[in-house]
């Protein structure tokens, strides 16, 4: 067999590799010179439309003006994606209940759901109503599209140069959209949703039919909503029958109806409306002589109280009557009677008391709002304040408000250290300087006190005791590493949390145990509430029992069973040692002479928010002072305002009715104290009233070093108790080191 020839075979290869090249260069070369000369056909077409001078800046300008607006409608539309999100095909029939709330002993306090009078139809509306109202409220109503910029720009110049007739910005299509779909919450978020469901509402509405809405829709003080329910409210007529004067006074109401309205303040709803006439006059409504008589007798609303409305309690109630609605527990009634836990005298004791506190001490302090939340053990919603005015602002701070609960966060820190089983409330504890990497977190004085009891550190609000218990329960899992045994340890507190009621996301910081998370004033109460009826989860509620239209009972709260999340020796443990917080620790102020009282005080970072949650074995309540923009207040803590409201709401509502006991603690007799329900008794702890602050301390530290650490392990658990030792007196001892500073008290 012939074999090839190697070299031919090579010879071929060469000359084809050499041809594949050379088409290679001729495509490119080929390829370059098209290229070229379709650039420079391209170039001799392009010059034909070249331009030089003010043409040129001209198209430039108009070039920029595209991209930056087609950048901008980008903008806009991701902008508006949320507020589009609010609205629904059926969203003008969201309120499509008609609830009847009763308070506790059966008697009608207030309507919601499509309760709104909106019978009159607009052309049936009083011309001079109608008049007043856009003339006052937004005067280009029937030109603009929703957003006035003018009307805008006009309020801003007015407002800017002083005086008491103040204007507002806002069109009626942007207040209507605020009223329907949005809350008051000052926020450029709220105002940006606003502006685009103003665009929203103008393009699927008329103008009437906005008008209409607004003029049937809005709060106008007295716990009425709409014109026609606000003209019988405050003038015992049909709105089609008022006078000028009586129309220019409800048109006062509009934008600050508790400010104006005539059964608060007569005197400043008159100058109101006397502002409102010659708003009329200038609009071209009518003449200075039709005025005259207006202005010469002036409106007077028919003798009324001012009537307890419970609006923030009334509100959040039609909330969750219709969240239960929508799970079908009211089969397919809409027409609903509602009894309510609602107490009306406590009602009016905590709406009087937050006011009188805000104007007598606001200033000093320098905050502006507050929340409150009253409970019973079970959860029965008795109060709720949920912000200095409703009339000025809906928003609900009570339910809807989240805020750092700073050191009235811990008790569920010690709810997870003692269900654990490594902690009592004698167990002792060092109070020493601790870090998590570079976070160190100080006291309050910015001292340390060393060893003491848990339920003393729990009664003087340490801060660096539940960063240590975090790292405890964590190692108690068996974790040696710090920082993860520390990340474990916050796990637990926030399954405890969870379990006792708080419903918002806990975010696992380091700084958790002392309170950085945020939470709601009700969830706390609701929290709180656990450890007052003996550790069972208390969920508020607002609806003892639901009649439909027929009078027929179709549900009855007191056929759920609560789940129990806390054991009651747990419960007792911590009721002795939030009972020490009122005696002996930082909540003096809220004591009531012959009552039991357990809670905790928490102040956040910058004195921004300020807190006392308590209880007593009638009653469990949150208390929140602060500002809507988390402003700091003038070094405003949770034993001051907090605690004084939360004193003089509570002693009158335990007058004249059986005390309860805490759970685990005995009522106090003759003075006498309650002991420790699972603790060995103190010996300093006895003669504490006996002695100095400084001298207890001191005799409590001295006590606790002839005292072993053995805190109880949980069954099975294989850390030793040298380790436990370790864990509840802390971290060895450093210098004090540099980083993150928290404090909360």
């Amino acid at each position: 067999m012939r074999l090839p020839n190697l070299k031919a075979i090579r010879t071929r290869i060469q000359h084809a590799a050499l041809g594949f090249d050379a088409w290679v260069n001729a495509a490119l070369y080929d390829s370059g010179r098209s290229t070229g000369e379709g650039y420079g056909r391209f170039q001799a077409v392009m010059h034909r439309f070249s331009v030089r001078g003010w043409k040129r800046a001209a198209i430039d300008l108009t070039s920029e003006g595209v991209t930056i607006g087609t950048g901008g409608l980008l903008l806009m539309l991701a902008l508006a994606q949320p507020a589009f999100n609010l609205t629904s095909e059926n969203w003008l029939k969201q309120q499509d209940l008609a609830v009847t709330f009763l308070d506790r002993y059966g008697v009608e306090v207030g309507r919601r759901g499509i309760k709104h009078d909106d019978s009159l139809k607009l052309d049936e509306f009083p011309d001079i109503m109608i008049k007043a109202l856009v003339s006052t409220e937004d005067r280009r109503f029937y030109e603009h599209w929703g957003i006035d910029p003018i009307g805008t720009m006009r309020a801003l110049v007015n407002n800017s140069r002083g005086g008491g007739n103040v204007q507002g910005g806002s069109s009626i299509t942007q207040q209507l959209a605020k009223n329907l779909f949005l809350t008051n919450e000052r926020s450029l978020e709220r105002k940006v949703n606003e502006a685009f469901l103003a665009l929203w509402l103008e393009f699927h509405l008329s103008k009437n039919e906005i008008l209409k809405l607004y003029l049937d829709r809005a709060y106008m003080g007295g716990g009425t909503f709409g014109a026609v329910a606000a003209a019988d409210y405050y003038f015992g007529k049909p709105l089609k029958d008022i006078s000028l004067a009586e129309a220019a006074m409800l048109a006062g109401l509009f934008k600050a109806p508790t400010k104006y309205a005539p059964h608060v303040n007569l005197p400043a709803a008159r100058s109101r409306a006397v502002d409102v006439l010659h708003n009329m006059v200038e609009a071209g409504f009518v003449t200075e002589g039709q005025i005259q008589t207006a202005l010469r007798n002036p409106a007077t609303p028919v003798t009324r109280t001012r009537d307890i409305t419970a609006d923030y309690y009334l509100d959040w109630a039609f909330g969750e009557i219709k969240t239960m609605a929508d799970a079908g527990k009211f089969r397919s009634d809409r027409v609903l009677t509602v009894k309510t836990p609602l107490d009306v005298a406590i009602q009016k004791r905590a709406d009087e008391v937050v006011a009188n506190v805000l104007r007598k001490s606001g200033d000093a302090y320098d905050v502006d709002e507050a929340a409150m939340v009253i409970l019973d053990p079970d959860g029965a919603l008795r109060a709720m304040v949920g912000g200095s005015d409703y009339g000025e602002s809906q928003f609900n701070r009570a339910t809807d408000a989240l805020r750092q609960p700073g050191s009235s966060f811990k008790p569920y820190v010690y709810a997870a250290a003692l269900s654990s089983g490594l902690f009592r409330p004698d167990t002792t504890v060092v109070d020493s300087p601790v870090c998590i990497g570079n976070w160190c977190p100080q006291n309050y004085g910015r001292s340390y006190s060393g060893r003491q009891p848990m339920w003393l550190a729990v009664a003087k609000s340490i801060n660096t005791i539940p960063i240590k218990v975090s790292i405890a329960l964590g190692k108690g899992m068996g974790i040696s590493h710090e920082a993860r045994a520390a990340k474990a340890g916050r796990q637990k507190i926030i399954e405890t949390a969870h379990a006792m009621g708080i419903t918002t996301p806990l975010t696992d910081s380091v700084s958790l145990p002392i309170g950085s998370a945020e939470v709601t004033v009700i969830d706390q109460a609701a929290a709180y509430a656990v450890f007052a009826n003996g550790g069972k989860r208390a969920k508020p509620y607002a609806a003892m029992e639901v009649k439909n239209s027929s009078g027929e009972v179709i549900y009855r709260h007191a056929d759920e069973k609560p789940e129990q999340v806390l054991s009651t020796q747990v419960v007792a443990d911590m009721n002795y040692m939030l009972n020490k917080v009122v005696e002996e620790g930082t909540a003096r102020r809220v004591q009531i002479e012959g009552v039991k009282i357990a809670g905790k005080t928490g102040t956040t970072n910058g004195y921004k928010d300020a807190w006392f949650v308590g209880y007593t074995g009638n009653y469990v309540a949150a208390v929140w002072y602060g500002n809507d923009d988390s402003t700091s207040t003038n070094k405003m803590t949770g034993g001051s305002l907090p605690a004084q409201t939360w004193h003089d709401v509570m002693e009158p509502a335990h007058q004249g009715i059986e005390l309860k006991p805490l759970p685990g603690l005995k009522t106090p007799q003759a003075g006498a104290q309650a002991a420790a329900p699972s603790a060995p008794t103190n010996p300093a702890a006895s003669t504490y009233g006996k002695l100095s602050r400084r001298s207890f301390e001191v005799i409590s530290g001295v006590n606790g070093l002839f005292r072993a650490i053995e805190p109880a392990a949980k069954p099975g658990s294989r850390v030793e108790a040298e380790s436990l030792r370790d864990l509840a007196g802390g971290v060895a001892e450093r210098g004090r080191p540099a980083g993150a500073r928290v404090e909360t008290r």
